[in-house]
């Protein structure tokens, strides 16, 4: 016979509009989340805004953006919202771990054609063992696509526990 679990309890009243407080194993696994500081940002925010442009002399672009891991995490998410659209452009997107040995790992890479508003979170990635996460990489390009310059957003990454 089916026993509802005290997770199962609490989704039930949370639905209904009712108010839970949660004691004991089931408040211990609530998740904290942190946003990440852009590097090179301005430090009054964690949100940044760019806009997708060429490639500037000797290949560099503005494409990539990092945030700094302060401290060790469980999980980082990534979060990204068009500020514009092109119906007929596409979007490529990245996300990477970057580790304090040099290494990477690509979390996220996709094509998107989000709507002006639309958000979309990436997530959670958990972190990897025996290994140190330095920073957090978004990549979000033009691609070959013409259509896709002037293309602006908004992104963050949080680092949760």
């Amino acid at each position: 016979m089916f026993q509802p679990s005290r997770l199962s309890l609490v989704l039930a009243v949370a639905l209904s509009g009712a108010s839970v407080v949660l004691t004991g194993a089931a408040a211990s696994h609530a998740e904290t989340c942190t946003f990440l500081q852009p590097i090179g940002g301005d430090g009054t925010s964690p949100i940044v805004s760019k806009t997708v442009g060429r490639a500037k002399l000797l290949g560099k672009t503005n494409w990539n953006t990092d945030f700094v891991v302060d401290q060790p995490y469980t999980s980082y998410k990534f979060f990204f919202t068009a500020n514009s659209s092109d119906a007929s452009a596409e979007y490529p997107v990245e996300g990477y771990m970057k580790f304090t040995d040099g290494s990477n790992l690509q979390v996220i890479n996709t094509t998107m054609n989000p709507p002006i508003g639309k958000g979309q979170e990436f997530g959670p990635f958990q972190a990897v063992p025996e290994k140190q996460a330095s920073q957090m990489n978004f990549k979000v390009g033009a691609s070959s696509d013409p259509g896709a310059l002037g293309f602006s957003y908004r992104i963050s990454v949080q680092g949760c526990l």
